[in-house]
């Protein structure tokens, strides 16, 4: 089996197109939450830095995350990602030390109380 594969990113927008972007980016946490694969999938906006949006990964394998990437509207969005950035997404691929166990799939209040 591989090892998990996860990724820490972080956009900077363009200021008239933060909030289209924001609204964008939660679009795809639920659906993303659903993909074969996917351990965790976080969308945060930095508290020193209001606009700045930070997103954290964590996918089965190397190929779920291809696999993630390949459907149609993350194809599109990638595409079109500069009509909303001043800069390109600064993407940190890491190695995950720590992985997942099956309890850890779990959300919410399942997961704070067992």
């Amino acid at each position: 089996m591989s090892q998990p594969f996860a990724l820490v990113g972080t956009a900077h927008p363009k200021p008239e197109r933060a909030e289209e972007l924001k609204r964008l980016l939660l679009s795809f946490v639920e659906p993303t939450r659903q993909e074969a694969g996917c351990l965790a999938y976080h969308f945060h906006e930095d508290r020193n830095e209001p606009g700045v949006f930070v997103f954290y990964e964590a996918w089965r394998s190397q190929a779920d995350l291809d696999a993630h990437l390949a459907l149609p509207h993350m194809r599109a969005f990638w595409e079109r990602r500069m009509d909303y950035l001043k800069t390109d997404f600064a993407i940190h691929f890491l190695t995950m030390h720590s992985p997942y166990q099956s309890a850890d799939h779990r959300t919410g209040a399942e997961a704070l109380t067992g």
